[in-house]
């Protein structure tokens, strides 16, 4: 049986998740690994690093910030023997003869940026000589870790800010699928708005896509037609944000900085930076220390919110700002009470989620439609 609770940024066939939450590690850009390296130290001009992504360098989004990754790992490195590098890998069988292509070639080390599951794992558990890391992965072995970002923190600060720049409170959410991802962030968002204006809510689309700009496009003037004023979600490319500026309403983005397409209505970004921890991989394997491990990027470690916008007004930024504050210095929004779009309560008075379920949410909270409860 699937478990939503393990499912991936990819979608929702990722079998091998079921059941693995209980290797989840707490939040940090850098944790402990899982054993001891088994992988000899090797040549710089002898090393053949891998790269697979869902999307297209060119998105501008997800895809275009691992390969960011990449070019620092061959500034760090310029003496690698081969940087392999592949687009629109597809969640299917052709993910799997990607890389077993990969490892035909000679690669050390191996990214899958956006999770594979099963048609990975074919490949990891035949290449045991071979270090593996998949992004938004659930499963370990002595030859795999995984790593991703805690992406709820500054989403709940941006999740305040619009709050204060909501004049309706109604908010709109585009999704690419109802996975944990998704979960996390919506719940995230509203929770923040409901601070400011505890009538918020988060009217969700879903477009079984992550990049799809005429999906995007056509959700967000749905979301705005039905009274929304103010636009976010998880998608890689910048279709709704135009659309925002078109329309004259807010929107805040995921991945990078893309304001260039909404100048006017752009308020911030998810922005996420994997550089630092794709140069340290490199350099681990290189050196023979690399061993699997589990890693979430904190707030302020490789996600974080972008700047704000030009025309974000200077208090709604302000009162963001002193939340994210708190949340560096330890407090977490994400304690109970808590209650699901139902009604039920999920979370107890007091009680603090951890990062395991904050990695693995699965139902919606009070004010969030479009998604499951």
């Amino acid at each position: 049986m699937i478990d939503l609770r393990t499912l991936s940024r990819r979608g929702f066939l990722n079998m091998a998740a079921a059941g693995a939450a209980a290797t989840i590690l707490p939040s940090g850009f850098a944790r402990q690994a899982l054993a001891a390296s088994a992988f000899p130290a090797i040549n710089e001009e002898d090393a053949v690093v891998g790269f697979g992504h869902v999307g297209p360098i060119s998105d501008e989004g997800w895809t275009w910030a691992h390969h960011q990754g990449l070019l620092a790992i061959k500034e760090a490195y310029p003496k690698l023997k081969k940087v392999l590098e592949v687009e629109n890998v597809p969640y299917s069988a052709d993910a799997t003869r990607t890389y077993r292509q990969f490892v035909s070639e000679g690669a050390n080390m191996i990214f899958d940026t956006s999770s594979s599951g099963d048609f990975l794992h074919e490949v990891v558990k035949r290449a045991p000589e071979v270090a593996f890391l998949e992004c938004n992965g659930h499963v370990s072995m002595d030859n795999l870790g995984w790593y991703y970002l805690a992406h709820w923190y500054p989403t709940y600060v941006l999740g305040v800010a619009a709050g204060h720049l909501s004049k309706t409170g109604k908010l709109g959410y585009i999704a690419s699928f109802p996975v944990a991802s998704v979960y996390a962030s919506t719940n995230a968002f509203v929770m923040g708005a409901r601070t400011v204006n505890p009538n918020a809510t988060v009217q969700t689309i879903v477009i079984n896509s992550w990049f799809d700009p005429q999906a995007a496009t056509q959700a967000g003037t749905a979301l705005i037609d039905n009274g929304c004023d103010f636009l976010f979600g998880i998608m890689d490319e910048a279709g709704y944000l135009q659309v925002a500026e078109k329309r004259g309403v807010w929107a805040a983005m995921w991945n990078t900085d893309i304001r260039r397409y909404g100048p006017n209505s752009y308020v911030s970004s998810i922005l996420i930076d994997f550089a630092k921890f794709y140069v340290d991989q490199v350099g681990k394997r290189l050196a023979g220390t690399w061993a699997p491990s589990e890693q979430l990027f904190a707030m302020g470690a490789g996600v974080d919110r972008d700047k704000w916008g030009e025309k974000v007004p200077a208090e709604a930024a302000a009162a963001a700002d002193a939340v994210r504050d708190k949340i560096m210095g330890g407090w977490s929004p994400f304690t109970g009470e808590l209650k699901d779009a139902t009604g039920k309560v999920r979370v107890a008075a007091g009680q603090r989620m951890t990062e395991v379920e904050l990695y693995n949410w699965d139902w919606s909270v009070e004010g969030v439609t479009g998604l499951s409860a």
